[in-house]
Parts: structure tokens; C-alpha cells; sequence
């Protein structure tokens, strides 16, 4: 796992990126040495608490839903493109897709629309996703 981290700050560094935070859990694969290459980078590393397994839920289960949703539809061909696709989603997530916790709003609210207006589909990410909205 250290050499798996060194390659991480690698990469991470190749790009011109950095993480500021590492969500991690208490599994015994992840060593002190693992923790002191990351922070050795500035990344400040948070463990989920002892005997949380509910801790991580809502990152798994945004992980879980964007593969449902989008990656297990498309084939990924690079990581420019993975990275691409993602961006594309997570604004689709954010600001079209109704969520349950939010009364079936999204997280960025929209303005009122007018309940007149022809309602217009707009196709994200190549037509595996549709967004509908009425227009002006």
C-alpha cells in the first residue's frame, strides 16, 4: 500500500493536483508508512471512527450511484475521458437529477418554471442521460 501511495503523489504531482483531505477507513492494509507518504504531500488524512460502519454510507452510496447510472453504461477509454465524463455527471447529480432525502428537489434548486412553457429534453453524456425542462 506505501508504494501504491507513492504512485498516487506521483501521478497527483505529473498532473499538477493535490488531494487536501484522505477519507480512509480502519482497515490494517492502510500502515502508518502508507499515511506518512501522504502527508509528507500536505494531504491530511481522516479515518472514519472505530466501529462506524455507517461512516463512509453516503460516499458509497454516491459511488454506487454514479456507476449505476453512468459508468456501467459507457466504455471508459482514458483517464482524461473518465475524468470527463464525471464532470459531466456530477453537474447532472447536482443540478437535474431529483434526490429522495431533498422532497425529490435537486441539490442546486432551479428557478420556478412556467407551467405554460413547452418542455424541452436535453441529452447528457451522449443520450445515456436526459434532462427535461420547460422552456422560457
Amino acid at each position: 500500500m506505501t508504494q501504491v501511495a507513492r504512485n498516487l503523489v506521483s501521478d497527483l504531482d505529473e498532473g499538477g493536483r493535490r488531494f487536501r483531505f484522505l477519507v480512509r477507513d480502519r482497515d490494517t492494509k492502510f500502515t502508518r508508512s502508507f499515511d506518512e507518504v501522504l502527508a509528507s504531500e500536505g494531504t491530511e488524512i481522516i479515518r472514519t471512527p472505530v466501529r462506524s460502519p455507517c461512516a463512509n454510507a453516503y460516499a458509497e452510496r454516491w459511488v454506487r450511484t454514479a456507476r449505476q447510472e453512468c459508468l456501467d453504461l459507457l466504455l471508459v477509454v482514458s483517464r482524461r475521458h473518465l475524468e470527463r465524463i464525471l464532470r459531466h455527471y456530477v453537474r447532472h447529480y447536482n443540478a437535474a437529477r431529483p434526490h429522495r432525502g431533498l422532497s425529490l428537489s435537486t441539490p442546486i434548486a432551479r428557478s420556478e418554471p412556467n407551467v405554460d412553457a413547452v418542455v424541452r429534453r436535453h441529452s447528457v453524456l451522449g443520450g445515456i442521460i436526459h434532462e427535461y425542462e420547460r422552456a422560457a
